[in-house]
């Protein structure tokens, strides 16, 4: 049964265009798009919301560095980051640009409600800045006087007059709205770690710059000295993708949404964004999910190290859904995973090439040659995916992505198992062919979220009852 009256958002955050896309990114976003695509494959219309965050003082110097203007600098990154979509098959029907004109008018318009409601204020400060993470640091969250998400990096110094946002004013809110939603955030340790974060106390935060100091930034409102913040400015993404303020229909029928986030975002998604919100007498997110990092051989990837994987670079080698299934079934979702070329191969020879492409080859060479006449199948194998397809869904969302797959990789081994037992490949049993046939198929409807061209390849082969190599085995 579909719903097309049922409406579905989800949003990744916004990457800095600082630097290529990393394989980090990639995993944040074919996460968000395997959650899509299977609201969608349940008949809900579904608005998936990507982009760039383009503003702030790391790309103001990455531009200045290349001789290029902000914008222009801005333009050549941006599109790298929409090639995303072809390169990892992804469905998003939304790429937001923070330097799109309605996005900084929806900012300011976000900032005057703010304002108006006590909410804004000047104030001379100092502070201590990481520009890797463009937020202000307490000395808490210092290892050995550093930021541990950028150790590589200084920390600046910023002392100036800048706007100030009440983040403390909403503490107690914030705490009875989590109490209220504990699956606000997903996994329960991010939530029990931003709950004791504001158990802790919160502490206002600047929103702005001077212009002088940093003019690539949003114009504060009635204030041509000061340029909003970046995180400010970049947050309010969510919902001016949405037509937020002026398209009220749109706004009331898709917000809230679901938020997909790094772990290094969930102080700003989960609890900086809700604050704004309040503040700005908005509905708070639905539910914010919060997968972790990926490594490159035990190690954090860096330039220096040369272990950065290029998304396009993997793709270019192994295919696009090779690429998607490594991230989706290799790393546990809200955990840090690893990624080696080896742990890679082994996968895709194991799994994709030895699994799935060999079943579809071995039953389809043999349907290929023969009269079939689809039937129903039998009680078992029937019992078996419908079995699967319970659990599959309950993996899905609960956003168990490893395991959803792990679920469909049963009915490929149970195949198999059934094609061994009954030596189909001497009896050419049509009523054996018929089950595997319908398991083939189910399998395709269930992998088109996770890899939506084979699970096409797959229906494709079904329906002709050709033969077909959906992964050629990599030679060692």
């Amino acid at each position: 049964m579909t719903d097309k009256n049922k409406k579905f958002y989800i949003t990744t955050t916004l990457p800095y265009v600082n630097a290529d896309p990393h394989i980090g990114f990639a995993l944040e976003i074919i996460q968000a798009d395997v959650v899509a695509r299977y609201h969608k494959s349940l008949g809900e219309d579904v608005f998936f919301n990507t982009g760039v965050d383009e503003h702030g003082i790391k790309i103001f110097r990455k531009a200045q560095e290349n001789n290029l203007s902000p914008q222009e600098y801005c333009d050549i990154y941006a599109k790298k980051f929409d090639d995303l979509k072809q390169a990892l098959g992804l469905s998003y029907n939304n790429f937001i640009r923070t330097t799109d004109e309605h996005h900084q008018l929806a900012a300011q318009e976000f900032w005057k409600l703010c304002d108006k409601n006590g909410d804004i204020y000047l104030k001379n400060y100092k502070i201590k800045y990481c520009i890797g993470c463009e937020l202000e640091k307490t000395e808490s969250e210092l290892v050995n006087g550093r930021c541990p998400i950028h150790p590589n990096l200084e920390l600046e110094i910023i002392e100036e007059e800048n706007y100030f946002f009440r983040y403390s004013k909403y503490q107690k809110k914030l705490l009875a709205f989590y109490k209220n939603n504990p699956e606000f955030v997903i996994p329960g340790k991010r939530y029990n770690e931003i709950m004791g974060f504001t158990e802790r106390g919160l502490e206002d935060f600047s929103i702005s710059r001077l212009k002088e100091k940093m003019p690539w930034g949003v114009e504060v409102p009635g204030d041509d000295k000061h340029v909003m913040y970046v995180w400010f400015d970049a947050l309010v993404n969510y919902i001016s993708c949405l037509g937020w303020p002026e398209d009220k229909k749109k706004f009331k029928e898709f917000w809230p949404g679901l938020q997909v986030a790094g772990k290094d975002n969930l102080r700003q998604q989960s609890s900086m964004w809700q604050a704004m919100l309040l503040s700005a007498g908005l509905p708070q997110s639905k539910q914010i999910f919060i997968h972790g990092f990926i490594t490159s051989g035990g190690q954090k990837m860096s330039k220096s190290l040369g272990n950065v994987v290029n998304p396009f670079d993997l793709v270019k080698k192994y295919g696009t859904d090779a690429v998607r299934y490594y991230l989706l079934r290799e790393i546990v979702p809200t955990e840090d995973g690893d990624f080696t070329y080896e742990k890679f191969e082994q996968r895709y020879n194991s799994d994709l090439a030895g699994g799935i492409g060999n079943l579809v080859a071995r039953v389809l060479g043999i349907a290929g040659k023969l009269e079939i006449k689809e039937s129903k199948p039998g009680k078992e194998i029937s019992g078996k995916v419908k079995e699967v397809k319970k659990s599959y869904i309950s993996a899905v969302e609960g956003f168990k992505f490893n395991e959803a797959l792990s679920l469909v990789w049963e009915i490929i081994s149970y195949c198999d198992k059934y094609i061994n037992e009954e030596k189909l490949w001497e009896t050419k049993n049509s009523e054996v062919i018929n089950d595997l046939l319908f398991a083939i198929k189910e399998i395709g409807i269930l992998l088109e979220p996770f890899l939506p061209e084979t699970a096409g390849r797959i229906k494709k082969a079904v329906e002709e009852k050709k033969s077909e190599n959906l992964f050629p085995r990599i030679a060692k």
